[in-house]
């Protein structure tokens, strides 16, 4: 049986589903080049060296070895480095939640897709046992092969419906873990920044 003939049998509801395996797709692949971008911006060394140049006041050192920099972390610090004399922690929070913000899009897309398409795939089996006791009623148990039909669309869109969501699963527990390593790289390195700045302050004190 071809991939069309096995669509056609599962019934109406595999359209709504093709819709869902699609939308997850797409939304994994874009995903996966925007963490691709991520790892590619990665410099740990150059925030290692920032964290020192701190430590003595380096700050115009700082603003250019990060001039044009992509990395998150690091124009986390320098958006923190900026506000030192006003808020230097609220500054690189409110950085820091704009950076997830970015980490979380489409995630509830994801997270629809694992839910729903399970559910289209009952739908699906209940239609098709519905037009399977409509072919009973109406031919009688004599003649089996009339709810064949109505039997396969119901195992078809339940199959159908928990591929798409199992399959789904992966990338979303993996860009989630994700999201949370950076969540913990950013508050490590923001930590390790206000610690140095206000052991600064502190010796310039009388």
């Amino acid at each position: 049986m071809h991939v069309y003939e096995i669509f056609e049998s599962g019934g109406p509801v595999m359209w709504p589903l093709l819709a869902c395996s699609l939308v997850a797709l797409t939304v994994t692949g874009e995903r996966f080049l925007f963490w691709a971008q991520i790892r590619k911006h990665r410099n740990r060394q150059l925030m290692d060296e920032i964290l020192r140049l701190a430590e003595n006041g380096d700050w115009e050192q700082i603003r250019e070895k990060c001039a044009g920099n992509r990395d998150h972390v690091i124009r986390m610090i320098v958006i923190g480095i900026q506000h030192r004399d006003y808020d230097m922690g609220k500054a690189m929070e409110a950085e820091a939640q704009h950076r997830l913000r970015k980490m979380k899009q489409y995630m509830t897309v994801l997270d629809t897709m694992i839910t729903v398409t399970p559910l289209l795939g009952i739908l699906g089996t209940v239609l098709g046992i519905i037009a399977s006791f409509k072919m009973l009623g109406s031919g009688g148990v004599a003649d089996p092969k009339l709810v064949t039909g109505g039997i396969a669309q119901a195992l078809i869109t339940t199959a159908a419906g928990l591929t798409i969501s199992i399959t789904t699963v992966f990338p979303y527990n993996y860009f989630k873990s994700r999201i949370e390593h950076a969540a913990h790289v950013m508050e490590k390195y923001a930590t390790s920044l206000e610690v140095v700045f206000n052991r600064l302050e502190r010796t310039k004190m009388p």
